[in-house]
């Protein structure tokens, strides 16, 4: 539960925007649902409070469709989808919803259809029982620019600021893992949607952690592996993990965790060299073999040739903190 000065500034903040006015109670069998619209300017979203008694869940997914594409008269918004796309029709599976429109949605601008996106996820998976959306354009999954499904999207992957466009941002990583050898990295491009309270570099290691999508990559970290907290002062990386780091099994040179996570930081203009700790000492071994008491930089030696992948791997999500 956030503290009531957090909540009080939140409140605050909505009011002077303008996106909500004073509630009124819900009368007897209604409940309330927020519908995400953009402003006039397409700049940012712009939730709208919507009243049903529906409780039936398909006719509850066509009413608030509905709503979602057709703005009232008396709002000063526009519908978060291009009125050059059609929209399909949805089908339910568990706790994911599915969502066909016609090849249209994938040639929104990267910034409409990312705004769209949120409002669909935003506003459906306020239904009871439905976690996660998936978008089809035309027949196809969603694909980014750079060709990889966009996946299922739950509310959790937007920031709860979504009013605000700025709150996000757009970041291409290069990511490094390794091959079935355990021997060489190669890199993974990978674009990613984070919040800008969450550092690039939290992000990468996020990433590395998450593994890869490339076919033919194998990770380089143990999933059980979990960091602490990470800064960079002067270009300089401190990273701090928990013993977990120490338990990387993997069958890979133990030079590898390290220089992925080394070349993958490097990456960024602001990162020239890397600090590992654990639990905050730098007095251990990695694997018995690495002293982690020094500062790591870039090495091409452990990178191996390009393997003809595509420009970006592109996951979308929003990072919170």
């Amino acid at each position: 539960m956030r503290r009531f000065k957090v909540w009080l500034v939140l409140l605050t903040a909505i009011l002077l925007t303008g996106c909500m006015g004073r509630e009124a109670p819900l009368d007897e069998g209604e409940e309330r649902y927020q519908v995400y619209y953009l402003n006039s300017s397409a700049t940012c979203l712009d939730p709208q409070e919507y009243r049903t008694r529906t409780d039936d869940t398909d006719l509850l997914i066509q009413e608030l469709m509905d709503r979602f594409m057709k703005v009232p008269a008396d709002l000063d918004s526009q519908a978060a989808l291009s009125n050059k796309v059609t929209y399909q029709g949805y089908k339910q599976e568990d706790m994911v919803l599915y969502l066909y429109f016609d090849s249209g949605y994938a040639s929104m601008p990267s910034e409409r259809e990312i705004l769209c996106r949120a409002a669909l996820v935003r506003t459906l998976t306020q239904i009871s029982g439905i976690d996660y959306i998936s978008i089809y354009s035309g027949d196809q999954l969603l694909m980014d620019k750079s060709g990889m499904p966009a996946g299922m999207l739950s509310a959790s992957d937007f920031v709860d600021s979504i009013s605000d466009v700025n709150a996000y941002e757009r970041a291409e990583l290069t990511l490094y893992f390794t091959d079935a050898t355990g021997e060489q990295l190669f890199a993974e491009k990978r674009e990613v949607v984070h919040n800008i309270n969450t550092s690039v570099e939290k992000v990468i290691l996020e990433e590395l952690l998450s593994g890869p999508r490339q076919p033919g990559l194998e990770p380089t970290l143990d999933p059980g592996s979990r960091l602490l907290n990470i800064s960079t002062n002067e270009n300089v990386c401190y990273l701090n993990f928990d013993s977990g780091f120490l338990n990387n099994s993997l069958e890979v040179k133990d030079y590898i965790p390290i220089y992925s996570i080394v070349n993958s930081l490097s990456e960024l203009s602001s990162v020239n060299r890397v600090q590992i700790s654990i639990n905050g000492t730098q007095n251990m071994k990695f694997r018995d073999s690495i002293e982690l008491n020094e500062l790591f930089e870039r090495n091409l030696d452990y990178i191996g040739e390009e393997r003809g992948q595509a420009e970006l791997k592109p996951l979308e999500r929003v990072e919170e903190e």
